[in-house]
Parts: structure tokens; C-alpha cells; sequence
């Protein structure tokens, strides 16, 4: 079954030096762009992310230090990669816990101001776990009876979780062939920021998702405990999760006048 799209949708996969999604980097990241017509078009980068790449990862992923020295780093490819998916819709493999809120790391560190927020979100692991509960691998064996292999490289999973998504389409006749539902099926919060946070409650206030706060909204927050702002700005959060969270506490200050 092909996608029914009403903008072009890009698929992507990302290998890092690790999970730490504040302090972590990109050392390779693989693009499939569907666009509505069906045509494909693909781009892979191997990233020097300007930090050794720890063994662990390395023997995950099979890229090292060497491989990467003289690779370019984030923001030299980052207006490229802004370009190329400027005006798609996303998707990927656990993209929404992880590959997303860590791309937009990138992005603010380089400086690209690249605004995925009014993006669609698709996680065809979400999918797969609400319809069968299981890795990628075991994914592409079950929905497309094929190996997958070369797993772990960006360019083999990307395109294996574009192919997963389309047998999913044709396995559960309740799943609707729409961006948008999928991507509201994917979720599992609407996030104010990508690692959940912050989130929004059933009147859209945001709210925070952790902690000793967690289920308040967060301008009563900030107003009964101002330090916690500091806190926050201060401590291991990622850096778009701080602006979300400057940015409510700037539209507070400003409704007050």
C-alpha cells in the first residue's frame, strides 16, 4: 500500500554517541523524502559530532572515531538537512521519544532555527507495539517476512521502517491511510516539547510531565515557586525543552501587562 499524503513525508534514522539526548550527537543520520507523487529521494551523512564516540555505541552502530574525523559536523550539514525536509511531515523508528527530540538538539545548538513543531509525527514503533507489542528487526520480519539487513546502520533502518509502515497499512484495515491520524496514533501525549516534559492537558495548558509538579500547570507553577524556573534552566534538560519553558514564562509576564 503507498501513503496517502497530502505534504511529502521524510522518513529518517539516527546513530549516536549515545541515548543522553541533552548531551549526546548525531555520527550518522539517513533521509527517505516520499513525496506526495510516490517518488523517493535519499540522503545519508556521516557526522563528526565533535566528541569521542564511547565503545559501546561504537560496537552498536560500527562507526568510529577515525570513520568520522574528517566528516563534516552538525552545522555544516544543518541548513542542508533543514532544506530538505522543509514542509514534510516525519517519521522514524522510536523517533518520537528519541530521534526527534535529539535532531532538535542539533538544530538549536547550530543555530538553525528549523521549527518542527507544526510538523506531523509518525512512530511506526508505536504502531507496532498498539498492534503486535515487539525491535525494528523483529518488525521487518513480521510485516515484511524479509531480513533486515546491515541493522543498526541509518540507512538500512530508515528504509526498513518506511517499507514496515506501508505493510502496516495493509495488515490493520483500522488503521487509516492519513498522516494525521497516524500521527495522533503514534503519540502517546501531546507533547509541548519532544521528550514529554511538558505536555498539554485536556484544556491545552501545559503542564509538566515529571516530577514533584507533575500533572500542574506549569504558569501556577512558576508563580508559586520562581526558583524552580532557575532549577530547570540550570539542570540536565534539553535545550528545547528550556525554551518551551522560557517561552510560557515569558507569555505569562507579558498577559500580566
Amino acid at each position: 500500500m503507498q501513503l496517502n499524503l497530502k505534504n511529502p513525508i521524510v522518513f529518517f534514522d539516527l546513530e549516536t554517541t549515545g541515548i543522553n539526548i541533552a548531551k549526546d550527537r548525531i555520527v550518522e543520520i539517513s533521509l527517505l523524502k516520499v513525496n506526495v507523487d510516490g517518488s523517493e529521494q535519499s540522503k545519508t551523512y556521516r557526522i563528526n559530532p565533535e566528541m569521542p564516540i564511547p565503545k559501546k555505541s561504537s560496537e552498536i552502530h560500527g562507526i568510529y572515531d577515525e570513520d568520522v574525523a574528517d566528516a563534516p559536523t552538525f552545522k555544516e550539514v544543518a541548513r542542508q538537512l533543514a532544506n530538505f525536509m522543509e514542509g514534510c511531515d516525519i517519521a522514524g523508528y522510536n523517533s518520537n521519544k528519541f530521534d526527534i527530540p535529539l535532531l532538535a538538539e542539533e538544530f538549536i545548538r547550530a543555530g538553525v532555527d528549523f521549527d518542527m513543531t507544526k510538523r506531523k509525527f509518525i512512530d511506526v514503533q508505536t504502531i507496532f507495539h498498539k498492534m503486535e507489542k515487539r525491535t525494528l528487526e523483529a518488525a521487518y520480519k513480521f510485516y515484511c517476512d524479509k531480513t533486515l539487513k546491515d541493522a543498526h546502520s541509518a540507512e538500512a533502518d530508515t528504509r526498513a521502517t518506511y517499507e514496515v509502515l506501508k505493510a502496516q497499512l495493509d495488515r490493520y484495515k483500522e488503521l487509516k491511510n492519513d498522516v494525521e491520524w497516524l500521527s495522533k496514533f503514534s503519540s502517546h501525549n501531546r507533547n509541548a516539547d519532544f521528550v514529554g516534559r511538558i505536555i498539554f492537558d485536556e484544556n491545552g495548558d501545559e503542564v509538566f510531565n515529571f516530577g514533584k509538579y507533575k500533572g500542574q500547570k506549569v504558569t501556577e507553577v512558576l508563580k508559586k515557586d520562581p526558583g524552580y524556573y532557575s532549577w530547570m534552566m540550570n539542570g540536565d534538560f534539553p535545550l528545547f525543552t528550556k525554551k518551551v519553558l522560557t517561552n510560557i514564562k515569558l507569555r505569562s509576564a507579558f498577559k500580566k501587562e
